[in-house]
């Protein structure tokens, strides 16, 4: 496994992160298996871990806090993410502020991610959501300060909506975040334009999140696809995204390399981008650990 400085944080982060979202009451998603595919991608390198409150109501935090424990003697930088109050995602322009990330919402579910965790400090907290229509509202950045000062946040950062990664340069430019969280892959390289660069020269970490595009760069996607009732992907994938998904699968395979997978293919395009500190992809399965890994090898 290599390893990333982490932006301003300096921490050193392996370049295969891990995506817990799978873990919060997906179908299919047991425990025991979970806690097998976290402790083999320890084994294999892996240091970081990405969850959230949203994932499972705290379900998926536990399950972090868990693996942090049954580890003591190995550093995991452990990164989460508060829900907006109104429980709406994306964030709009439209939203207010109070009713996304007041104060005190903040505090309160920094305690109860902290409570799931079992830990009195987590590295890195982030706000689910985020629009720039509140880049310049106080409350948000004293928060900030104020949580680190208390010991509960070592780092600050934001999760950038779908499809919008420069919906948050304004909070980047503020100087209180250390880190952002953007949808990066084969098929969706906008942040390249203006996020990447901002984040370089403010050397503001860069976490890549689904590098697979929902599934469809694992190669499994086609036409014919569907998914168990209650999978989540059931209401992503409708029939156009489907199509569409497919048809840009179907377009690539002719150019993935001999002896290399389109999973291994778009988690290595990721790792030649140097502005990416992380990436997140979902590891259910100890075989997806095994494989995903794997391409850290430089």
């Amino acid at each position: 496994m290599k390893y990333r400085r982490f932006g301003r944080t300096h921490w050193e982060v392996s370049e295969i992160g891990y995506g817990m979202w799978g873990m919060g009451g997906w179908t299919e998603s047991d425990d025991i298996q979970s806690a097998k595919s976290l402790d083999l991608a320890v084994e294999n390198g892996v240091n970081f871990f990405d969850t959230a409150w949203g994932y499972g109501e705290g379900h998926s935090e536990k399950l972090l806090g868990q693996l942090v424990r049954r580890h003591p003697n190995r550093k995991l930088y452990t990164a989460s993410k508060i829900p907006p109050k109104n429980l709406k995602w994306d964030a709009k322009p439209e939203y207010k502020f109070e009713d996304s990330y007041p104060t005190e919402h903040i505090i309160e579910y920094t305690d109860k991610t902290l409570s799931n965790l079992g830990l009195e400090q987590i590295d890195l907290m982030q706000l689910h959501t985020w629009d720039d229509a509140w880049a310049d509202r106080e409350e948000w950045q004293r928060c900030i300060e104020d949580l680190k000062a208390a010991g509960k946040v070592a780092a600050m950062g934001i999760s950038m909506n779908r499809w919008e990664p420069e919906n948050g340069i304004g909070a980047l430019k503020t100087g209180s975040l250390d880190a952002v969280q953007v949808i990066y892959n084969i098929f969706d390289q906008a942040p390249e334009d203006v996020l990447f660069p901002l984040c370089e020269a403010l050397d503001i970490a860069v976490i890549a999140r689904v590098p697979f595009d929902e599934g469809t760069l694992t190669g499994n996607i086609t036409k014919e696809t569907t998914f168990p009732e209650g999978d989540w992907r059931g209401t992503y994938f409708v029939p156009e995204n489907l199509n569409a998904s497919a048809e840009r699968a179907d377009a690539l395979r002719p150019l993935i390399p001999k002896d290399m997978t389109m999973a291994e293919m778009a988690l290595r395009f990721i790792t030649m981008n140097k502005t990416v500190n992380t990436m997140i992809p979902g590891m259910r399965k100890e075989r997806n650990v095994l494989a995903n890994t794997a391409t850290s090898d430089g």
